[in-house]
């Protein structure tokens, strides 16, 4: 049997220790397997041939590919190139903050003084009345143009800069016909002015001392009254009673004077601009006054009385037949 010819990288066929000398190839390739179960994965021996020692593996990295090529890191893009994605999210950001959240607006006149000065800038929430708030007396609100009051008031011509920055909500708007007023009354109400005032809320006189323009009569030059606002609409003056082109001047057009609710943009809520100008537009005590809500809180209470009389009058008849002998 010619043990001599066997390759090195066959087993021996009987385990050393019977009586047989282990071939060195054999005992080679035992020794490899033995070195290889007790060295941990990844390992480089440093004592057998071909390998390189500690000094081949210093300019190694943990990044490092098989090939020893480095992996290079992702660069941070350069902020000139993220400046116009910031600058198109800010943009985004105004025009939606505009269109459903607040807007500002410059006041043109002086018919709101002294709560309001020309040049004035105000805030206006235009949030809540998504979710079905609806003008309240005493609020200071803009609403659109309802149609004949601004025939007279010249439009200035904005830049193209304006134009965009109106558009965004960045700056006021210079082409909208919209205009600013203190709500006086709303649907349901009764409201006339004689004289020299006051100004009467059904039938409850208003003390505007608090928001009048100083001197200013509550009526003006212009009487009127009484007057009933139909539901869905308002009755406005401005608090610089002798130069304020209202609710009062304009009783030949649609609606009588007043405004529909769907005219109003929101709210302003406070003076935003300049800076020591800067101050909110709280709604005054006079209209928080008892009895002013007396007519409308009658009307439910009358709906109410008329609704229940039809079933006692049917539960008396309904007792009485059986009171009654057959």
């Amino acid at each position: 049997m010619a043990v001599g010819a066997r390759s090195g990288t066959e087993e021996p066929e009987e385990p050393a220790g019977r009586g047989e000398t282990p071939q060195p190839a054999a005992s080679s390739v035992h020794r490899s397997r033995s070195e290889s179960q007790t060295e941990p994965p990844g390992s480089v021996p440093l004592d057998k041939p071909g390998t390189s020692g500690p000094s081949d593996t210093l300019g190694t990295a943990p990044g490092e590919e098989a090939g020893g090529s480095m992996k290079k890191a992702k660069k941070p893009r350069a902020f000139w190139k993220e400046l116009p994605i910031l600058i198109g999210i800010a943009l985004l950001l105004a025009l939606l903050i505009k269109t459903f959240l607040v807007q500002a607006f410059s006041i043109p006149s002086d018919s709101m003084q002294d709560t309001l000065q020309r040049g004035d800038r105000v805030l206006v929430d235009k949030l809540t009345p998504w979710f079905g708030s609806k003008p309240q007396r005493g609020e200071v609100v803009v609403f659109h143009d309802p149609g004949g009051w601004l025939n007279e008031t010249p439009t200035p011509e904005p830049n193209p800069v304006q134009k965009v920055l109106s558009f965004i909500g960045l700056m006021p708007s210079a082409e909208e016909k919209d205009l600013i007023k203190r709500v006086i009354a709303v649907g349901g109400d009764t409201v006339e002015c004689h004289g020299s005032g006051p100004v009467k809320v059904n039938g409850k006189a208003l003390k505007e001392g608090s928001y009048v323009f100083p001197g200013a009569t509550p009526c003006g030059d212009r009487a009127f009254g009484p007057i009933h606002v139909p539901k869905g609409r308002i009755w406005v003056m401005g608090d610089h009673r002798d130069d304020s082109l209202d609710s009062r001047y304009h009783q030949n057009l649609k609606g009588n004077g007043t405004v529909s609710e769907n005219e109003v943009v929101g709210r302003a809520f406070t003076i935003a601009w300049p800076i020591n100008r800067w101050a909110t537009l709280p709604v005054p005590d006079t209209f928080d006054q008892p009895g002013i809500n007396k007519a409308m809180a009658a009307a439910p209470a009358a709906l109410g009385l008329a609704g229940a009389l039809p079933i006692v009058m049917w539960r008396r008849r309904r007792l009485t037949a059986g009171r009654n002998p057959r």
